[in-house]
């Protein structure tokens, strides 16, 4: 069975994928979200001339020797529009054996916890509690992350004083039984990170995300050495040369590579399983409710080393206008602190053909 066409449907921040076969089977992915409409000429350009006419269902090769024809172009947008061949082909096989990706991947489906994550920072310390509070009342959430510092802020805060504000009183608002969470965005130097880790110490939280500028490996390791929490990180690394050095150097606690970042699903199983060698945990990085949420719950459900939660972003429309309508009916809906993975075919999800319609088209085809 051959890709004889693949289809992407894009704006400025998405990008779907639909591989069709020879035999006219089809399965649907995505890009990774952001400058899409740049990643999907690149999908074009760069993933599907040689894609086009191998096996649809037996594809790590495929994306390997993508890599290596695109030897001159690694990086970031050639992993990106990759994730849209590879997620494709996972949801077309699925279709095709009428079980779903977590199956394929030797999971199953089911409940999966997830900590609820704000990407906000220009929201004061007793707002972020309020809305914090009212998740976990009304959703049933366990587990929450907040934002520290500035991103890739050399030591600045968002505004003068918010980290030693917004700490505590989260912290105190959301209570015991909770699971506390942080991110830093590559924003303090390992001397300002140790200073805030000690805080979070004392605050009692648990996970520090990305606390140093994540390409300055030494300086993410010497905050990992200094603090008895967690130090994670990986959500923009997507080279697997890049991933070898930080599990074997333990530069971090728990590893959180982006499924759309890194390649796909093929690629960051790669990831997990270098992790679970080291004996490391794996949270994924999944900061939006485009189909990255969903693959990432798939994900967990099957790799022997997932961490404690899975990511769920909690903004809404007001800050990702651009999630409006993208699949039909509610593939998100948290019950008691807790998503669940589908037991539909493929990845369980139906993108909405009102959103195709108005999106950006375009086609590359066997000759």
């Amino acid at each position: 069975m051959k890709i004889a066409r693949l289809e992407t449907f894009t704006d400025e921040f998405v990008g779907f994928v639909c591989a069709t076969t020879d035999t006219g089977a089809t399965g649907w992915g995505q890009v990774s979200t952001y400058n899409a409409d740049i990643t999907c000429e690149i999908f074009h350009r760069q993933i599907a001339p040689h894609a086009l006419g191998t096996n649809a269902l037996d594809f790590a090769d495929t994306l390997a020797l993508i890599g290596e024809r695109e030897h001159k172009y690694p990086g970031s947008y050639l992993r990106r529009a990759m994730t849209g061949l590879d997620t494709a082909l996972w949801d077309l096989r699925g279709r095709l054996e009428e079980k779903p990706v977590v199956s394929l991947l030797g999971g199953t489906p089911g409940r999966i916890r997830a900590y609820a994550s704000s990407m906000r920072r220009d929201i004061s310390p007793e707002d972020e509690a309020r809305r914090f509070v009212r998740l976990r009342d009304e959703k049933g959430f366990t587990a929450f992350k907040w934002r520290v510092g500035a991103e890739c802020g050399r030591d600045r805060d968002e505004w003068s004083g918010r980290t030693e504000a917004v700490v505590p009183v989260v912290s105190a608002a959301l209570g015991d039984g909770i699971d506390k969470l942080v991110d830093g965005n590559s924003g303090f130097s390992p001397a300002r990170a140790i200073e805030v880790g000690r805080m979070l110490e004392d605050n009692g939280i648990g996970h520090f995300e990305e606390p140093c500028p994540y390409w300055e490996f030494d300086q993410t390791k010497q905050v990992t050495d200094a603090l008895a929490i967690d130090v994670t990180g990986g959500e923009q690394d997507c080279e697997l040369t890049t991933w070898r050095p930080m599990i074997r150097g333990r530069v971090v606690d728990i590893v959180q590579p982006d499924v759309m970042y890194m390649g796909g699903i093929h690629r960051t199983l790669e990831v997990c399983r270098m992790a679970a060698e080291a004996g490391l945990p794996v949270t994924p990085h999944a900061a939006n409710l485009s189909l990255v949420t969903m693959c990432t719950m798939h994900l967990l459900r099957a790799i022997p080393n997932a961490g404690k939660y899975l990511e769920f972003s909690i903004e809404g429309l007001e800050y990702y206008p651009w999630q409006d309508g993208l699949f039909l009916g509610d593939p998100y809906r948290i019950e008691d602190g807790h998503a669940t993975v589908p037991d539909a075919p493929g990845w369980g999800v139906e993108i909405n053909p009102a959103w195709l319609a108005n999106a950006c088209y375009r086609s590359s085809e066997t000759a």
